[in-house]
C-alpha cells in the first residue's frame, strides 16, 4: 500500500484547497472525489524517496576525487 496525497479542486473563486492523504495500492485508480465529502480531487505528485546502491561500499562517487565522499562539498566526509 502507498499513501498518496490528494487535494480538492476549489469550485469558486477565493475557495482554498484541501490536502489530504489516502492510502490505496499503487495498481488502484487515482480518487476522483474526496471520500467524504464527494468534492473533486487530484492527486499530486510529491518527492517521494528513492533509494540506489551497488550493494557494497563503493567508496568516493567519482575517481577524479571531485564530489561528496572526498570532502571536496564541504559537508565534511
Amino acid at each position: 500500500m502507498a499513501t498518496y496525497i490528494y487535494e480538492t479542486i476549489p469550485s469558486e473563486p477565493g475557495e482554498y484547497p484541501e490536502q489530504f492523504e489516502f492510502q490505496q495500492s499503487m495498481n488502484d485508480q487515482p480518487l476522483t472525489r474526496h471520500p467524504k465529502t464527494g468534492q473533486p480531487v487530484r492527486r499530486l505528485i510529491s518527492g517521494g524517496l528513492g533509494i540506489i546502491g551497488t550493494g557494497r561500499d563503493s567508496g568516493p562517487s567519482s575517481s577524479s576525487g571531485h564530489g561528496c565522499g572526498s570532502g571536496s562539498c564541504g559537508c565534511g566526509h
